[in-house]
């Protein structure tokens, strides 16, 4: 079986693979501003339906790339979306990213409270004198245990990323965010998302930013 490949040097394959979305997506309508986002989402997974799924509340991108010019950190629900974020381009603006999962003292008040070792780990990051913008793409609990702490007036994220993957409580919990009148989010509806689609997301806002 003879199989044609593109001759792409290494270098350009990251701008090549961004040629053919544009190509593909066609005359899909996309959020004035939301481009780069949903392009790279669709670069990360190879899923066209971001372009359909992803929810920007209104100027969600404009306040976020503000917030982390003035410094704003991220707080993700796991290790491995913390690993995925650009660091270095982050800590140009003063910005760090935190995951408090693993941590001993998130773990034990879980346990205490019966609760997940998310929801624990979003009131330590509440604790933090920051401005925040929170990148769930894992655990349900961790967004609403957002939903409460916005609705109960303890915290004010500059921007929540919305994007857990998976069955059990994942679109219900992205509904309850979709709710919030007055926070910014970005929000992939439905079933699908993942670590890697918050890293993704929270790194397109750092490149806007070039």
């Amino acid at each position: 079986m003879k199989i044609e490949l593109e001759n792409v040097l290494p270098q350009e394959i990251e701008k090549r693979s961004f040629e053919i979305i544009t190509e593909e997506l066609g005359d899909v309508n996309l959020v004035p501003g939301t481009e780069p986002i949903v392009k790279r989402c669709i670069h990360t997974s190879a899923d066209f339906d971001y372009a359909e799924n992803l929810v920007f509340s209104k100027h969600a991108v404009e306040n976020a790339l503000e917030a982390i010019r003035n410094g704003a950190c991220i707080v993700t629900d796991t290790q491995m979306g913390k690993s995925g974020i650009n660091k270095k381009r982050l800590a140009q603006y003063g910005g760090e990213v935190y995951c408090f999962m693993s941590d001993e003292d998130v773990a034990e008040i879980a346990k205490q409270n019966g609760t997940t070792r998310a929801t624990a780990s979003m009131d330590k990051a509440a604790n933090l004198d920051k401005k925040l913008i929170f990148a769930v793409g894992n655990a349900p609990t961790a967004l609403v245990r957002l939903y409460e702490l916005v609705s109960a007036g303890i915290i004010k994220p500059e921007l929540i990323i919305g994007v857990p993957v998976g069955f059990v409580n994942v679109v219900q919990s992205k509904e309850l965010i979709l709710s919030l009148q007055d926070t910014p989010y970005i929000v992939a509806r439905g079933r699908k998302g993942g670590s890697n689609i918050a890293a993704c997301i929270c790194n397109a806002l750092l490149y806007m930013l070039d």
